[in-house]
């Protein structure tokens, strides 16, 4: 016996439920907050949970979703099956490659399975790393 394909909308709705609870357990938001802070409608998070939806949630509201979450949002478009979000002609420019290393950490944070304690380690890392004083050789 295979395993059963898992739709977009499971999919989008596993990764929006661990976004909502990692905003829960890291900053105290509830839904409202999250609409509030995220742009998007109370409505639309919870058609989102419940994977209410034929067509694909708009881009936009997706792009807003992640940003006020520290979500790569390449995570996102991975739940919904889309291989970066737009088409290629409408690529932005600041979409550079990354390094490996980088896309690792990206990754580690995107994946629903890695636990939030692990998840708020890496990102107390990365912020301590950008507000520390440059260091200069020789």
């Amino acid at each position: 016996m295979g395993s059963a394909e898992v739709s977009p909308q499971m999919a989008f709705a596993r990764f929006v439920r661990r976004a909502i609870d990692d905003a829960r357990q890291e900053r105290g938001w509830t839904v409202t907050d999250l609409a509030t802070h995220t742009g998007v409608g109370r409505s639309t998070i919870f058609r989102w949970l419940a994977g209410d939806w034929q067509d694909y949630p708009e881009l936009a509201k997706v792009r807003g979703f992640c940003a006020a979450l520290d979500v790569p949002v390449t995570a996102a478009f991975r739940a919904l099956g889309l291989p970066d979000g737009a088409p290629a002609a409408r690529r932005r420019v600041d979409d550079a490659p990354v390094e490996a290393d980088v896309r690792v950490i990206l990754d580690r944070l995107a994946d629903p399975t890695v636990p939030t304690d692990e998840k708020q380690q890496i990102r107390d890392l990365l912020r301590y790393l950008a507000h520390r004083p440059a260091r200069r050789a020789g």
